[in-house]
């Protein structure tokens, strides 16, 4: 159902085509929800099906179309719905603490190569993090330019600090697993002198 609604949240904005919002997801909700357009075709002709959407044909190039979809009141209202739902958390699928829990394992250059991974992954989402703060800060990201040219003033301070805390929440746990794995590089050093 989480697709379902960051597609929704990216078509509160303007109306797309299936490509603008692949490209848009990726640059934007992606960071929180990964979805491959494989997934994303089949869901937007699912919600236009459900009447969440409408599309409608748009010209493409010089003799093509495109379909462009719009958010109908129905699915602004689903959206809104969601929203306001307490969320259902998911269980947890982690392999890279599972395999931390079994590190006796592995040979002790592998077990460090896990560690140097984990924070080499999570340093590069630290920094991806901190430039969507930037942007933020210098009023530089498009979607949220795009966002607040239709949103009300007296929104904007709301819209752009909800997203700033994302962020940060983002942040505050690429900087816990880096910690962790650091740790975790500091405890296989001891354990294998």
């Amino acid at each position: 159902m989480s697709l379902r609604n960051a597609l929704l949240s990216l078509l509160t904005v303007e109306p797309m085509t299936g490509y603008d919002l692949y490209k848009v997801f990726e640059s934007s909700v992606g960071h929180v929800w990964h979805a491959p357009d494989s997934q994303i075709y089949p869901e937007l002709k699912l919600m236009e099906s459900e009447g969440l959407i409408a599309g409608q044909d748009v010209p493409w190039g010089p003799r093509g179309k495109k379909r462009q979809y719009t958010i109908t009141r129905d699915g602004v209202t689903q959206f809104k719905d969601w929203m306001n739902t307490p969320l259902e958390y998911a269980r947890t699928r982690d392999p890279a603490h599972l395999k931390a829990a079994y590190l006796e394992w592995a040979e002790p250059e592998a077990a460090r190569e896990q560690m140097r991974g984990h924070i080499a992954h999570h340093r590069s989402l630290l920094n991806q993090w901190q430039e969507r703060i930037a942007e933020l800060e210098q009023g530089s990201n498009s979607m949220l330019t795009k966002r607040l040219k239709n949103t009300p003033r007296e929104e904007w301070e709301a819209t752009v600090a909800y997203k700033r805390f994302t962020y940060e929440g983002l942040i505050a746990r690429a900087e816990a697993e880096i910690q962790w794995a650091t740790r975790g590089l500091e405890l296989i050093d001891l354990l294998n002198p």
